[in-house]
């Protein structure tokens, strides 16, 4: 399955798990991706409505994660 937006990069390696530092990382990824701000506000919705595990999962489905 590809990403959602495949030209945005996140880097989640050495993130340690840290949900905080995972939002934070895609939202500059979005913000400097070009994102509009409601397609930003729609990610951080998702990305904020489950567990930490179902964040990485909702990050994938956006973004090229490495």
């Amino acid at each position: 399955m590809n990403p959602k937006y495949p030209d945005v990069h996140v880097q989640l390696s050495n993130q340690n798990g840290n949900a905080f530092m995972v939002i934070g990382v895609c939202l500059k990824a979005a913000r400097d991706g070009g994102l509009s701000q409601n397609e930003i506000d729609t990610f951080l919705k998702e990305a904020t409505s489950g567990t930490n595990e179902e964040l990485l999962q909702t990050a994938m489905r956006w973004f090229s994660c490495c």
